[in-house]
Protein backbone atom coordinates (compact mmCIF):
# COMPACT_ATOMS: atom_id res chain seq x y z
CA UNK A 1 0.00 0.00 0.00
CA UNK A 2 1.69 3.04 -0.89
CA UNK A 3 0.92 6.33 1.25
CA UNK A 4 1.32 10.08 0.07
CA UNK A 5 0.10 13.43 1.17
CA UNK A 6 -3.30 13.82 0.72
CA UNK A 7 -4.22 15.19 -2.95
CA UNK A 8 -6.49 17.27 -3.89
CA UNK A 9 -9.78 16.97 -5.22
CA UNK A 10 -10.34 16.46 -9.44
CA UNK A 11 -11.89 20.22 -9.76
CA UNK A 12 -8.97 21.81 -7.12
CA UNK A 13 -6.20 19.74 -9.80
CA UNK A 14 -8.00 21.34 -12.86
CA UNK A 15 -6.26 25.12 -13.43
CA UNK A 16 -9.52 27.04 -12.39
CA UNK A 17 -9.31 25.15 -9.39
CA UNK A 18 -6.01 25.65 -8.86
CA UNK A 19 -6.35 29.31 -9.64
CA UNK A 20 -9.14 30.29 -7.58
CA UNK A 21 -7.36 28.79 -4.16
CA UNK A 22 -4.17 30.39 -4.85
CA UNK A 23 -5.22 34.16 -6.36
CA UNK A 24 -7.94 33.89 -3.37
CA UNK A 25 -5.24 33.74 -0.88
CA UNK A 26 -2.71 35.43 -1.88
CA UNK A 27 -4.52 38.76 -3.33
CA UNK A 28 -7.35 38.21 -1.31
CA UNK A 29 -6.89 40.74 1.91
CA UNK A 30 -5.98 43.29 -1.00
CA UNK A 31 -9.14 43.00 -3.07
CA UNK A 32 -11.31 43.34 0.41
CA UNK A 33 -9.29 47.24 0.75
CA UNK A 34 -9.33 47.83 -2.49
CA UNK A 35 -12.65 47.16 -3.18
CA UNK A 36 -14.11 48.77 0.40
CA UNK A 37 -12.43 51.72 -0.94
CA UNK A 38 -13.84 51.74 -3.87
CA UNK A 39 -17.68 51.36 -2.17
CA UNK A 40 -16.73 54.42 -0.86
CA UNK A 41 -15.25 56.63 -3.94
CA UNK A 42 -18.47 55.72 -5.53
CA UNK A 43 -19.78 58.74 -3.68
CA UNK A 44 -16.93 60.24 -3.57
CA UNK A 45 -18.01 64.08 -4.36
CA UNK A 46 -21.17 63.53 -1.74
CA UNK A 47 -18.77 62.36 0.92
CA UNK A 48 -16.28 65.35 0.83
CA UNK A 49 -18.94 68.20 0.26
CA UNK A 50 -20.72 66.59 3.20
CA UNK A 51 -17.46 66.36 5.07
CA UNK A 52 -16.20 70.08 4.01
CA UNK A 53 -19.33 71.78 3.83
CA UNK A 54 -17.31 75.28 4.57
CA UNK A 55 -15.01 74.57 1.61
CA UNK A 56 -17.63 73.59 -0.91
CA UNK A 57 -21.07 75.83 -0.89
CA UNK A 58 -21.70 79.33 -0.21
CA UNK A 59 -24.49 81.02 -0.11
CA UNK A 60 -25.99 82.57 -2.94
CA UNK A 61 -25.48 85.96 -4.40
CA UNK A 62 -26.59 88.20 -6.96
CA UNK A 63 -24.46 87.55 -9.84
CA UNK A 64 -22.69 84.13 -10.25
CA UNK A 65 -19.33 83.86 -12.16
CA UNK A 66 -18.81 81.97 -14.31
CA UNK A 67 -15.66 79.79 -14.96
CA UNK A 68 -14.47 81.82 -17.51
CA UNK A 69 -15.04 85.35 -15.34
CA UNK A 70 -13.65 84.30 -12.44
CA UNK A 71 -10.14 83.27 -12.83
CA UNK A 72 -9.19 86.61 -13.94
CA UNK A 73 -11.18 87.90 -10.96
CA UNK A 74 -9.18 85.64 -8.51
CA UNK A 75 -5.38 86.53 -10.31
CA UNK A 76 -6.39 90.21 -9.31
CA UNK A 77 -7.85 89.64 -5.75
CA UNK A 78 -4.79 86.97 -4.99
CA UNK A 79 -1.41 87.81 -7.11
CA UNK A 80 0.47 85.52 -5.05
CA UNK A 81 -2.00 82.31 -5.47
CA UNK A 82 -0.44 80.29 -7.96
CA UNK A 83 -2.44 77.75 -9.63
CA UNK A 84 -2.33 74.94 -12.79
CA UNK A 85 -6.03 74.00 -12.69
CA UNK A 86 -9.78 74.94 -12.37
CA UNK A 87 -13.08 73.60 -12.46
CA UNK A 88 -16.19 73.18 -10.81
CA UNK A 89 -16.20 71.91 -7.37
CA UNK A 90 -19.95 70.42 -8.29
CA UNK A 91 -21.37 71.36 -11.56
CA UNK A 92 -24.91 70.90 -10.85
CA UNK A 93 -25.41 73.25 -7.31
CA UNK A 94 -25.10 76.52 -8.41
CA UNK A 95 -23.83 77.54 -5.27
CA UNK A 96 -20.72 75.17 -5.59
CA UNK A 97 -17.69 76.75 -5.14
CA UNK A 98 -14.51 76.52 -7.63
CA UNK A 99 -12.12 74.64 -6.80
CA UNK A 100 -8.24 76.05 -8.12
CA UNK A 101 -5.60 73.68 -7.54
CA UNK A 102 -1.92 73.84 -7.56
CA UNK A 103 -0.14 70.63 -8.46
CA UNK A 104 3.66 71.90 -7.71
CA UNK A 105 2.58 72.28 -4.22
CA UNK A 106 -0.34 70.09 -4.09
CA UNK A 107 -1.92 72.82 -2.57
CA UNK A 108 -5.81 73.37 -3.15
CA UNK A 109 -8.27 76.75 -2.40
CA UNK A 110 -11.79 76.85 -2.96
CA UNK A 111 -13.43 80.75 -4.17
CA UNK A 112 -17.18 81.64 -3.52
CA UNK A 113 -18.99 82.13 -7.31
CA UNK A 114 -20.37 85.32 -6.23
CA UNK A 115 -18.29 86.97 -4.50
CA UNK A 116 -14.53 85.66 -5.64
CA UNK A 117 -13.24 85.68 -2.11
CA UNK A 118 -11.53 82.54 -0.38
CA UNK A 119 -13.40 80.33 1.27
CA UNK A 120 -11.06 77.74 2.54
CA UNK A 121 -7.66 75.96 1.26
CA UNK A 122 -6.31 72.52 1.82
CA UNK A 123 -3.53 70.39 1.14
CA UNK A 124 -4.81 67.80 -1.41
CA UNK A 125 -3.60 64.65 0.11
CA UNK A 126 -5.27 66.18 3.37
CA UNK A 127 -8.85 65.37 2.88
CA UNK A 128 -10.82 62.11 4.22
CA UNK A 129 -11.30 60.77 0.34
CA UNK A 130 -7.98 62.00 -1.06
CA UNK A 131 -6.72 59.42 1.36
CA UNK A 132 -9.19 56.69 0.76
CA UNK A 133 -8.50 57.73 -2.88
CA UNK A 134 -4.74 56.88 -2.62
CA UNK A 135 -5.34 53.68 -0.56
CA UNK A 136 -7.79 52.71 -3.06
CA UNK A 137 -4.86 53.13 -6.03
CA UNK A 138 -1.47 53.02 -4.24
CA UNK A 139 -2.01 51.28 -0.99
CA UNK A 140 -0.44 54.42 0.36
CA UNK A 141 3.00 52.64 -1.40
CA UNK A 142 3.36 55.37 -3.96
CA UNK A 143 4.80 53.60 -7.01
CA UNK A 144 5.00 49.76 -6.60
CA UNK A 145 1.27 50.28 -4.65
CA UNK A 146 0.05 51.25 -7.92
CA UNK A 147 1.24 47.96 -9.58
CA UNK A 148 0.32 45.54 -6.60
CA UNK A 149 -3.36 46.97 -7.18
CA UNK A 150 -3.06 46.72 -10.64
CA UNK A 151 -2.41 43.19 -10.57
CA UNK A 152 -4.58 42.21 -7.51
CA UNK A 153 -7.38 43.35 -9.35
CA UNK A 154 -6.43 41.08 -12.71
CA UNK A 155 -6.38 38.41 -10.24
CA UNK A 156 -9.98 39.69 -9.05
CA UNK A 157 -11.19 38.93 -12.76
CA UNK A 158 -9.10 35.85 -13.03
CA UNK A 159 -11.09 34.40 -9.64
CA UNK A 160 -14.21 35.77 -10.94
CA UNK A 161 -13.79 33.87 -14.15
CA UNK A 162 -12.69 30.76 -12.73
CA UNK A 163 -14.98 30.55 -10.07
CA UNK A 164 -17.79 30.92 -12.66
CA UNK A 165 -16.15 27.71 -14.07
CA UNK A 166 -16.12 26.00 -10.70
CA UNK A 167 -19.78 26.69 -9.74
CA UNK A 168 -20.95 25.44 -13.19
CA UNK A 169 -22.34 21.96 -12.07
CA UNK A 170 -20.44 18.78 -13.17
CA UNK A 171 -24.39 17.26 -14.37
CA UNK A 172 -24.92 20.24 -16.06
CA UNK A 173 -28.48 19.10 -18.04
CA UNK A 174 -29.63 18.18 -15.07
CA UNK A 175 -32.50 21.04 -13.30
CA UNK A 176 -31.77 19.85 -10.18
CA UNK A 177 -28.25 20.59 -10.25
CA UNK A 178 -28.42 24.04 -11.52
CA UNK A 179 -31.08 24.88 -8.72
CA UNK A 180 -28.54 23.51 -6.24
CA UNK A 181 -25.65 26.01 -7.82
CA UNK A 182 -28.73 29.34 -8.08
CA UNK A 183 -29.84 29.29 -4.60
CA UNK A 184 -28.96 29.08 -1.24
CA UNK A 185 -30.19 26.28 0.71
CA UNK A 186 -31.70 27.55 4.35
CA UNK A 187 -32.82 24.40 5.45
CA UNK A 188 -29.17 23.12 5.38
CA UNK A 189 -26.36 23.10 8.11
CA UNK A 190 -24.32 26.19 8.57
CA UNK A 191 -21.23 25.03 6.50
CA UNK A 192 -23.44 23.67 3.58
CA UNK A 193 -25.31 27.71 3.68
CA UNK A 194 -21.81 29.62 3.88
CA UNK A 195 -20.73 27.10 0.52
CA UNK A 196 -24.01 28.65 -1.26
CA UNK A 197 -23.74 32.15 -0.21
CA UNK A 198 -19.95 31.74 -1.86
CA UNK A 199 -21.69 30.53 -4.51
CA UNK A 200 -24.47 32.62 -5.44
CA UNK A 201 -22.76 35.79 -4.70
CA UNK A 202 -20.06 35.36 -7.08
CA UNK A 203 -22.38 34.45 -9.53
CA UNK A 204 -25.37 37.30 -9.50
CA UNK A 205 -22.28 39.57 -9.08
CA UNK A 206 -19.80 38.54 -11.86
CA UNK A 207 -21.44 40.71 -14.44
CA UNK A 208 -20.58 43.79 -11.97
CA UNK A 209 -17.32 42.83 -10.55
CA UNK A 210 -15.99 41.83 -14.16
CA UNK A 211 -16.75 45.39 -15.08
CA UNK A 212 -15.18 47.04 -12.57
CA UNK A 213 -12.04 44.95 -12.68
CA UNK A 214 -11.57 45.31 -15.99
CA UNK A 215 -11.78 49.10 -16.12
CA UNK A 216 -9.43 49.06 -12.61
CA UNK A 217 -6.89 47.13 -14.67
CA UNK A 218 -6.99 50.11 -17.21
CA UNK A 219 -7.08 52.77 -15.40
CA UNK A 220 -3.56 51.41 -13.87
CA UNK A 221 -2.10 50.41 -16.97
CA UNK A 222 -3.56 53.56 -18.67
CA UNK A 223 -0.18 53.91 -21.28
CA UNK A 224 -0.73 50.25 -22.20
CA UNK A 225 -4.72 50.41 -22.74
CA UNK A 226 -4.90 54.03 -24.45
CA UNK A 227 -1.58 53.26 -27.02
CA UNK A 228 -3.50 49.89 -27.87
CA UNK A 229 -6.62 51.96 -28.82
CA UNK A 230 -4.99 53.75 -31.35
CA UNK A 231 -2.92 50.87 -32.82
CA UNK A 232 -6.49 48.84 -33.34
CA UNK A 233 -6.93 52.25 -35.92
CA UNK A 234 -3.97 51.65 -37.48
CA UNK A 235 -2.18 54.46 -35.65
CA UNK A 236 1.16 54.39 -33.85
CA UNK A 237 1.24 54.56 -30.55
CA UNK A 238 4.04 57.43 -30.53
CA UNK A 239 1.45 59.11 -32.25
CA UNK A 240 -0.14 59.25 -28.17
CA UNK A 241 3.07 61.31 -27.20
CA UNK A 242 3.07 63.75 -29.64
CA UNK A 243 -0.98 64.14 -29.29
CA UNK A 244 -0.06 65.10 -25.44
CA UNK A 245 2.58 66.83 -25.99
CA UNK A 246 1.14 70.05 -27.36
CA UNK A 247 2.70 73.17 -27.33
CA UNK A 248 2.08 76.64 -28.59
CA UNK A 249 4.20 78.76 -30.80
CA UNK A 250 5.66 81.53 -29.29
CA UNK A 251 5.21 85.05 -29.88
CA UNK A 252 7.58 87.28 -28.12
CA UNK A 253 5.95 90.88 -26.95
CA UNK A 254 2.76 89.22 -28.00
CA UNK A 255 -0.23 89.12 -25.51
CA UNK A 256 -1.61 85.73 -24.40
CA UNK A 257 -5.19 84.91 -24.76
CA UNK A 258 -7.55 85.07 -21.86
CA UNK A 259 -9.16 81.89 -20.83
CA UNK A 260 -12.82 83.13 -21.93
CA UNK A 261 -11.40 84.14 -25.66
CA UNK A 262 -9.65 80.42 -25.47
CA UNK A 263 -13.56 79.28 -24.15
CA UNK A 264 -15.08 81.23 -26.87
CA UNK A 265 -12.71 79.82 -29.78
CA UNK A 266 -13.30 76.36 -27.88
CA UNK A 267 -17.62 76.93 -28.01
CA UNK A 268 -17.39 77.69 -32.15
CA UNK A 269 -16.37 74.04 -32.51
CA UNK A 270 -18.59 72.26 -29.71
CA UNK A 271 -21.59 74.94 -28.98
CA UNK A 272 -23.31 72.51 -27.16
CA UNK A 273 -20.41 71.43 -24.83
CA UNK A 274 -19.65 72.84 -21.06
CA UNK A 275 -16.70 73.84 -19.84
CA UNK A 276 -16.07 72.48 -16.47
CA UNK A 277 -12.34 72.61 -15.89
CA UNK A 278 -9.51 74.66 -17.37
CA UNK A 279 -5.45 74.08 -17.06
CA UNK A 280 -3.90 77.58 -17.20
CA UNK A 281 -0.57 77.64 -19.01
CA UNK A 282 2.23 78.40 -17.02
CA UNK A 283 4.88 78.47 -19.23
CA UNK A 284 5.81 79.98 -22.39
CA UNK A 285 5.11 77.25 -24.87
CA UNK A 286 1.95 76.06 -22.84
CA UNK A 287 -1.05 75.41 -24.21
CA UNK A 288 -4.69 75.81 -22.64
CA UNK A 289 -6.38 72.52 -22.09
CA UNK A 290 -10.34 72.44 -21.32
CA UNK A 291 -12.19 70.08 -20.32
CA UNK A 292 -15.53 70.29 -21.32
CA UNK A 293 -19.09 68.12 -21.61
CA UNK A 294 -21.23 67.49 -24.37
CA UNK A 295 -24.52 65.66 -24.49
CA UNK A 296 -23.94 61.77 -24.50
CA UNK A 297 -25.22 58.25 -23.86
CA UNK A 298 -23.93 58.45 -20.61
CA UNK A 299 -25.66 60.22 -18.18
CA UNK A 300 -22.07 61.99 -17.27
CA UNK A 301 -21.94 62.85 -21.11
CA UNK A 302 -19.28 62.91 -22.99
CA UNK A 303 -16.15 63.99 -22.61
CA UNK A 304 -14.42 66.49 -24.70
CA UNK A 305 -10.50 67.78 -23.73
CA UNK A 306 -9.39 70.53 -26.46
CA UNK A 307 -5.71 71.90 -26.15
CA UNK A 308 -5.69 75.53 -27.46
CA UNK A 309 -2.90 77.88 -28.64
CA UNK A 310 -2.34 80.83 -25.90
CA UNK A 311 -1.38 83.34 -28.48
CA UNK A 312 -2.75 82.43 -32.19
CA UNK A 313 -6.20 80.95 -30.46
CA UNK A 314 -5.37 77.78 -33.10
CA UNK A 315 -7.01 74.54 -31.70
CA UNK A 316 -3.88 71.86 -31.42
CA UNK A 317 -6.13 69.27 -30.21
CA UNK A 318 -9.65 67.91 -30.60
CA UNK A 319 -10.46 64.93 -28.91
CA UNK A 320 -13.71 64.76 -30.39
CA UNK A 321 -11.76 64.45 -34.18
CA UNK A 322 -8.32 64.09 -33.07
CA UNK A 323 -8.92 60.79 -31.00
CA UNK A 324 -10.28 57.72 -32.86
CA UNK A 325 -13.58 56.74 -31.55
CA UNK A 326 -12.95 53.93 -29.54
CA UNK A 327 -10.22 55.84 -27.96
CA UNK A 328 -13.33 58.34 -26.87
CA UNK A 329 -14.13 55.72 -24.99
CA UNK A 330 -11.37 55.97 -22.56
CA UNK A 331 -12.11 59.62 -21.69
CA UNK A 332 -16.06 59.21 -21.67
CA UNK A 333 -16.72 55.87 -20.69
CA UNK A 334 -13.75 54.26 -18.18
CA UNK A 335 -14.49 56.22 -14.84
CA UNK A 336 -17.83 56.82 -15.49
CA UNK A 337 -17.89 52.72 -15.49
CA UNK A 338 -15.57 52.00 -12.97
CA UNK A 339 -17.94 54.15 -10.26
CA UNK A 340 -21.20 53.80 -11.59
CA UNK A 341 -22.05 57.10 -12.91
CA UNK A 342 -22.43 56.55 -16.57
CA UNK A 343 -26.28 55.09 -15.19
CA UNK A 344 -27.03 57.51 -12.23
CA UNK A 345 -28.20 55.98 -8.75
CA UNK A 346 -28.82 52.78 -10.12
CA UNK A 347 -25.57 51.62 -11.50
CA UNK A 348 -24.23 53.41 -8.69
CA UNK A 349 -25.73 51.09 -6.21
CA UNK A 350 -24.68 48.45 -8.11
CA UNK A 351 -21.11 49.67 -8.23
CA UNK A 352 -21.13 50.22 -4.29
CA UNK A 353 -22.04 46.60 -3.86
CA UNK A 354 -19.30 45.32 -6.56
CA UNK A 355 -17.05 47.10 -3.86
CA UNK A 356 -18.07 45.02 -1.12
CA UNK A 357 -18.20 41.84 -2.91
CA UNK A 358 -14.64 40.74 -2.73
CA UNK A 359 -14.93 41.03 1.14
CA UNK A 360 -17.85 38.56 1.31
CA UNK A 361 -16.53 36.03 -0.90
CA UNK A 362 -13.16 36.61 0.99
CA UNK A 363 -15.36 35.51 4.05
CA UNK A 364 -17.23 32.67 2.59
CA UNK A 365 -14.07 31.68 0.85
CA UNK A 366 -12.19 31.54 4.07
CA UNK A 367 -14.43 29.00 5.80
CA UNK A 368 -14.79 26.98 2.89
CA UNK A 369 -11.03 26.69 2.85
CA UNK A 370 -9.71 26.74 6.65
CA UNK A 371 -11.15 23.39 7.43
CA UNK A 372 -10.43 21.75 4.75
CA UNK A 373 -6.34 23.13 5.30
CA UNK A 374 -6.66 21.94 8.79
CA UNK A 375 -7.68 18.72 7.24
CA UNK A 376 -4.92 18.24 5.39
CA UNK A 377 -2.22 19.24 7.43
CA UNK A 378 -3.44 17.01 10.50
CA UNK A 379 -3.74 13.84 7.85
CA UNK A 380 -0.72 13.67 6.58
CA UNK A 381 -0.72 10.21 4.57
CA UNK A 382 -3.62 8.32 3.07
CA UNK A 383 -4.15 5.98 0.73
CA UNK A 384 -3.38 7.34 -2.77
CA UNK A 385 -6.97 6.42 -5.16
CA UNK A 386 -6.68 5.40 -8.21
CA UNK A 387 -7.31 7.58 -11.18
CA UNK A 388 -10.55 8.47 -12.49
CA UNK A 389 -11.35 8.48 -16.21
CA UNK A 390 -10.56 12.14 -16.50
CA UNK A 391 -7.56 11.82 -14.63
CA UNK A 392 -6.39 9.39 -17.18
CA UNK A 393 -8.17 11.30 -19.97
CA UNK A 394 -5.94 14.25 -19.30
CA UNK A 395 -3.11 12.48 -18.44
CA UNK A 396 -3.09 11.10 -21.98
CA UNK A 397 -3.59 14.33 -23.39
CA UNK A 398 -0.13 15.45 -21.61
CA UNK A 399 1.78 12.85 -23.36
CA UNK A 400 0.19 13.85 -26.49
CA UNK A 401 3.32 14.71 -29.17
CA UNK A 402 3.72 18.43 -29.85
CA UNK A 403 1.74 18.83 -32.60
CA UNK A 404 -1.22 16.92 -31.97
CA UNK A 405 -0.60 18.75 -28.15
CA UNK A 406 -0.68 22.15 -29.29
CA UNK A 407 -3.78 21.67 -31.68
CA UNK A 408 -5.56 19.81 -28.90
CA UNK A 409 -5.42 23.07 -26.93
CA UNK A 410 -5.90 25.88 -29.79
CA UNK A 411 -9.11 24.15 -30.14
CA UNK A 412 -9.95 24.11 -26.88
CA UNK A 413 -9.21 27.98 -26.62
CA UNK A 414 -11.33 29.11 -29.06
CA UNK A 415 -14.14 27.65 -27.53
CA UNK A 416 -12.98 29.22 -24.19
CA UNK A 417 -12.50 32.49 -26.19
CA UNK A 418 -16.31 32.20 -27.39
CA UNK A 419 -17.75 31.38 -24.53
CA UNK A 420 -15.58 34.81 -22.92
CA UNK A 421 -16.80 36.60 -25.66
CA UNK A 422 -20.24 36.66 -25.02
CA UNK A 423 -19.81 36.65 -20.93
CA UNK A 424 -17.70 39.70 -21.62
CA UNK A 425 -21.01 40.89 -23.95
CA UNK A 426 -23.40 39.91 -21.15
CA UNK A 427 -22.19 41.50 -18.61
CA UNK A 428 -21.86 45.13 -19.91
CA UNK A 429 -25.10 44.85 -20.84
CA UNK A 430 -26.26 43.54 -17.34
CA UNK A 431 -24.66 46.09 -15.96
CA UNK A 432 -25.86 48.73 -18.19
CA UNK A 433 -29.39 46.99 -18.08
CA UNK A 434 -30.88 48.60 -15.11
CA UNK A 435 -30.29 52.17 -16.16
CA UNK A 436 -31.33 51.38 -19.71
CA UNK A 437 -27.55 52.09 -21.11
CA UNK A 438 -26.70 48.41 -22.35
CA UNK A 439 -24.70 48.74 -25.70
CA UNK A 440 -21.74 50.96 -24.75
CA UNK A 441 -20.81 49.09 -21.33
CA UNK A 442 -21.21 45.73 -23.41
CA UNK A 443 -19.53 47.03 -26.23
CA UNK A 444 -16.33 48.70 -23.75
CA UNK A 445 -16.31 44.90 -21.79
CA UNK A 446 -15.35 43.62 -25.32
CA UNK A 447 -13.07 46.17 -26.52
CA UNK A 448 -11.00 46.08 -23.57
CA UNK A 449 -11.17 42.12 -22.66
CA UNK A 450 -9.80 41.88 -26.26
CA UNK A 451 -6.86 44.69 -25.03
CA UNK A 452 -5.84 42.43 -22.52
CA UNK A 453 -6.09 39.29 -24.71
CA UNK A 454 -4.11 41.26 -26.92
CA UNK A 455 -1.32 42.05 -24.14
CA UNK A 456 -1.44 38.34 -23.05
CA UNK A 457 -0.65 37.28 -26.60
CA UNK A 458 2.83 39.07 -26.13
CA UNK A 459 3.53 37.93 -23.51
CA UNK A 460 2.86 34.25 -23.88
CA UNK A 461 4.52 34.68 -27.17
CA UNK A 462 8.00 35.60 -25.62
CA UNK A 463 7.52 32.83 -23.36
CA UNK A 464 7.03 30.23 -26.27
CA UNK A 465 9.98 31.78 -28.34
CA UNK A 466 12.20 32.15 -25.22
CA UNK A 467 11.33 28.04 -24.35
CA UNK A 468 11.75 27.16 -27.78
CA UNK A 469 15.14 28.69 -28.53
CA UNK A 470 16.60 28.14 -24.73
CA UNK A 471 14.53 25.03 -22.65
CA UNK A 472 12.89 22.66 -25.76
CA UNK A 473 16.53 21.36 -26.87
CA UNK A 474 16.88 20.25 -22.98
CA UNK A 475 13.55 19.22 -22.69
CA UNK A 476 12.83 21.59 -20.46
CA UNK A 477 9.38 22.32 -19.47
CA UNK A 478 8.23 23.16 -22.74
CA UNK A 479 4.40 21.65 -22.68
CA UNK A 480 3.08 24.38 -20.21
CA UNK A 481 4.23 27.19 -22.18
CA UNK A 482 3.07 25.40 -25.58
CA UNK A 483 -0.49 25.03 -23.77
CA UNK A 484 -0.44 28.97 -22.76
CA UNK A 485 0.85 30.07 -26.09
CA UNK A 486 -1.92 27.55 -28.20
CA UNK A 487 -4.58 28.79 -25.79
CA UNK A 488 -3.36 32.75 -26.02
CA UNK A 489 -3.74 32.36 -29.98
CA UNK A 490 -6.77 30.87 -29.52
CA UNK A 491 -8.59 33.67 -27.93
CA UNK A 492 -6.81 36.94 -30.20
CA UNK A 493 -7.60 34.62 -33.13
CA UNK A 494 -11.73 34.82 -31.73
CA UNK A 495 -10.88 38.62 -30.19
CA UNK A 496 -8.90 40.78 -32.91
CA UNK A 497 -11.36 40.72 -35.57
CA UNK A 498 -13.80 41.69 -32.92
CA UNK A 499 -12.24 44.38 -31.73
CA UNK A 500 -10.59 45.94 -35.07
CA UNK A 501 -13.94 45.89 -36.46
CA UNK A 502 -15.17 47.89 -33.50
CA UNK A 503 -12.62 50.31 -34.23
CA UNK A 504 -13.41 50.76 -37.99
CA UNK A 505 -17.29 50.84 -37.75
CA UNK A 506 -18.16 52.39 -34.15
CA UNK A 507 -17.57 56.08 -35.45
CA UNK A 508 -20.24 57.23 -32.96
CA UNK A 509 -20.60 54.83 -30.69
CA UNK A 510 -18.41 56.21 -27.66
Amino acid sequence: MTKKKKGWALHQKRWFGKWHLYLGIIAGAILVVVGLTGSILVFQDEIDIALNKDLFESMKGQKRYSIEEVVPVVQQKYPTKEFDYVMYADVKNPNATYRFFNFHTEEEFFINPYTAELSGKRLVNSSFIRIVMNIHRTLLVPVAGRYIVGFATLCMLILTISGLRLWVPQQYKKWKQWKAVLTVNFRASFKRQNYDWHNVIGFYTAPIVILLSITGIAITFSTLFIGSLFMITGQSPQSVASIFGQKSVVVEGAKTLTLAEVSAIAHQQMPTAVLIGAAIPDEKDGVYRLDMKSPGASKEGNRVMMMVDQYSGKITLNSETDFPNIGNSYLSWLTPLHYGTFGGMPTRILALIGGLVPLLLFITGFIIWWPRYKKQKGKATYVEPKPTVKERELESIRQLPFGKYFVHHFKKGLKYALLLLVCAFLSGALYGLISGVIIQPALFTVLYTGISIGVNFVIAFFAFTFTGVFLAPFRKGSKPVYKYFALSLAFLVVFLPVIVAMGKWCTDLF
